[in-house]
């Protein structure tokens, strides 16, 4: 399940990382309102972000993150194939009812 995001950023030291996240989380929330959600304004009350951000610095493990992030997908997929299926048809059936 794809309910978060993993970026590989490289942010100057005399800008703030929560400006850097603020900018990216603000801009993306308003295109996916505009082209997702089809809202060409008023966003006010509308929250697609959760409040809060992990941040790490890299240094020497720079390609090791780079890989973890390209395979993320892969593993996600991997890991929504193990979901228990009798479960799911449970839940439906109970819906039915």
């Amino acid at each position: 399940m794809a309910d978060h995001v993993h970026m590989l950023l490289n942010v100057p030291p005399k800008i703030a990382v929560s400006s850097v996240v603020g900018y990216i989380k603000g801009k993306s929330a308003i295109h996916i309102a505009r082209h997702f959600m089809k809202r060409e304004r008023n966003y006010a009350g509308q929250v697609f972000w959760a409040r809060g951000y992990f941040v790490d610095t890299v240094g020497r493990d720079t390609e090791t993150i780079r890989r973890y992030i390209a395979d993320q997908e892969k593993e996600d997929q991997r890991l929504d194939q193990l979901e228990m299926p009798w479960i799911e048809s449970q839940t439906n059936a109970n819906k039915k009812n």
